[in-house]
């Protein structure tokens, strides 16, 4: 049985497909940034805000684990027929509420994050 990735490797996927190496503020575009220990986010030190991989994405201020998004975005995109919330709920082990709020941000990042979405699938994320 394939072990699912953990929540830090996958932000670090995630880090090597949205920055490559480099993180990039997302409020002002600068890459002179601290990395905070202890938490998966940036300080930056033009702007001062504080980001972390996930701002400006499909997965912002979600509490939801990045392997159980990961599993959703390869079932979504790659079932033959459309997948059903309470299959998608079953599948990843969340409730019907969050499996339909991940639905619907994964058919709008269709359209808004389509090379995000498509450089996680080349990854083979489930």
């Amino acid at each position: 049985m394939l072990q699912k990735k953990t929540q830090k490797q996958c932000i670090e996927l995630l880090e090597k497909i949205r920055w490559d190496g480099v993180p990039i503020c997302p409020y002002c575009g600068s890459t002179n940034s601290t990395k905070i220990k202890k938490e998966n986010r940036y300080h930056c030190n033009s702007c001062f805000n504080s980001y972390s991989v996930t701002v400006n994405t499909l997965f912002h201020k979600t509490h939801v684990d990045l392997s159980k998004w990961f599993t959703a975005i390869s079932l979504v995109l790659k079932s033959q027929k459309n997948i059903t919330v309470l299959e998608l709920a079953a599948k990843i082990q969340v409730n019907k509420n969050t499996a339909s709020y991940m639905i619907t941000r994964i058919c709008k990042a269709m359209s808004e994050e389509p090379e995000l979405l498509q450089k996680l699938l080349d990854c083979d994320i489930d």
